[in-house]
């Protein structure tokens, strides 16, 4: 399984994903999740990947090769979408044609084998609107909004609370980056599944280029961020009043047993 997690604020977007595949405890291996096209000056777009990697994988080869979507004359690419909405649809387009082949005839064993996969979008193509899409394995896909400003696929559950709780659409995309990382550093604590290292982007918004760095385990801002972390939540939570309910010294009421017959 893997961790991906794509935030959309006023300033531009970030996109994190992990690295690790495992196939049981004793076969964890480091594939690169997060794929960068850009064409300088025209475009610059960042997909992230989750789920079976044999299907995500051969998806976006199918995509490089380019695609024929029902309403178009001629196979279109990444490179040669006129929007991102139509990426998204070519990507959907992808991900649900090797789906099918796997299940084909359509059968249980194909959930069985875990055919499932999704797809993160992000990015700006030309003078279009910046964006974040969720690609779902059927090729189904929704858009990111600024109510909630982030996507999330694979391990999403450790990572969600501080989402949820800190970042909002006008949390400048530093701040951005940082919470996101705090993200990921709760996943890798609770969830052997998911692990270093990480690869990020950062693209500013109106600027059709980013910032790439893979992000180790011996990061030194990474080990600092999550020790600090840590050192907070312990604080936090050791301010907070105990329950008022709670006395331990108070001898516990003695209640008569009721035997059932």
């Amino acid at each position: 399984m893997t961790y991906c997690v794509g935030m959309l604020v006023d300033e531009g977007l970030a996109m994190i994903a992990d690295t690790r595949t495992n196939a049981g405890v004793d076969n964890i291996s480091s594939y690169r999740k997060l794929h960068i096209y850009k064409t300088p000056g025209e475009r610059i777009l960042a997909v992230a990947t989750a789920g079976n990697l044999s299907v995500t994988q051969t998806a976006l080869a199918m995509v490089a090769e380019g695609v024929k979507l029902p309403d178009a004359n001629a196979p279109e690419t990444l490179e040669t979408a006129p929007t991102l909405f139509r990426a998204a649809q070519i990507l959907g387009h992808a991900l649900a044609t090797v789906r099918a082949t796997i299940n084909t005839p359509p059968s249980p064993a194909a959930d069985a084998l875990n055919v499932n996969a999704s797809m993160l979008l992000g990015g700006q193509i030309g003078d279009g609107k910046m964006g974040l899409y969720l690609i779902y394995g059927q090729g189904n896909f929704i858009e990111c909004g600024p109510d909630t400003p982030f996507l999330q696929i694979g391990e999403l559950k450790y990572g969600k609370p501080i989402l949820d709780r800190a970042l909002h659409n006008s949390t400048p995309l530093s701040e951005a980056v940082k919470i996101g990382l705090i993200s990921f550093d709760s996943t890798i604590r609770s969830n052997l599944a998911v692990g270093a290292p990480l690869d990020l982007i950062v693209i500013p918004r109106g600027k059709l280029s980013g910032m790439e760095r893979r992000i180790d385990a011996e990061d030194p801002y990474f080990r600092d961020l999550g020790r600090r972390w840590s050192e907070a939540l312990a604080s936090a939570h050791r301010a907070m009043p105990d329950p008022t309910w709670l006395d331990l010294n108070e001898e516990p009421a003695l209640r008569p047993m009721t035997i059932v017959t």
